[in-house]
């Protein structure tokens, strides 16, 4: 059985990845708090905060077959109200925070054969959005850094990132708050809907299985054809 490391496995997109590959694979879930992540002989879990933590070597097997970073943000705020600290903080969560993790199971992944690693970034990086300066800077390190990684770990060790629109977790929760918000989110995609956990887990399981084993170096969009498409 394979063993795959989530960050951030308590809630969206994580969570939704972590109950659905505990049927096949050995999950080891990281995050700050456990959430509804169930009970099971697949599943085992330790706390851990992306910025302030370690990865506890001791809680993880000597081999890992996969590692996905889900911690983000969203924090939508105009030029003129944006801080540094703002800035730095969404760098640390999402770009450097990947990285360190990466950094420190790096010597287990490359026990395996054929291992994935899954980072997020967003579709506001490649389509300009209003109020995103700083997730889009965030997430844009995170495209580099993917690339980058994956031709300095090829071929041992595949490296992707997904990038959605904005999906229905807990950390949209303020802006998918009312029916009237979800619509209006809805309309703005091609495919009319808002994404939810499923479809982006579906992408990460993707890359993380056997069938990816010939994708690395890729940010691949799930975002209801926002990136591509003008309807």
């Amino acid at each position: 059985m394979k063993n795959i490391l989530i960050i951030g496995a308590g809630s969206g997109i994580g969570l939704e990845l972590a109950e659905n590959l505990s049927e096949n694979y050995k999950i080891y879930a990281l995050s700050r708090t456990r959430g509804e992540l169930p009970q099971s002989e697949n599943i085992s879990y330790h706390e851990f905060d992306a910025l302030e933590d370690d990865v506890p070597a001791d809680f993880l097997p000597e081999k890992l077959d996969g590692l996905v970073y889900c911690p983000g943000s969203i924090n939508l705020k105009p030029l003129r109200g944006l801080k540094e600290a703002d800035i730095m903080g969404e760098f640390q969560l999402n770009a450097l925070g990947g990285f360190k993790v990466l950094q420190s199971v790096l010597s287990k992944l490359k026990k395996a054969e054929g291992a994935s690693v899954v980072f997020f970034s967003t579709v506001a990086v490649m389509q300009g959005m209003p109020y995103h300066t700083s997730v889009a800077m965030a997430k844009g390190a995170v495209e580099g850094m993917t690339r980058s990684m994956a031709a300095e770990l090829a071929p041992a060790i595949r490296v992707n990132a997904i990038a959605p629109s904005l999906t229905d977790t807990p950390l949209a929760s303020r802006l998918l708050s009312t029916d009237e918000r979800k619509e209006a989110s809805a309309q703005r995609h091609p495919l009319k809907r808002v994404g939810k956990p499923g479809d982006i887990a579906a992408m990460a399981a993707f890359l993380l299985s056997d069938n990816a084993s010939w994708i690395t170096g890729q940010v691949i969009g799930v975002d209801g054809g926002m990136g591509a498409l003008k309807v």
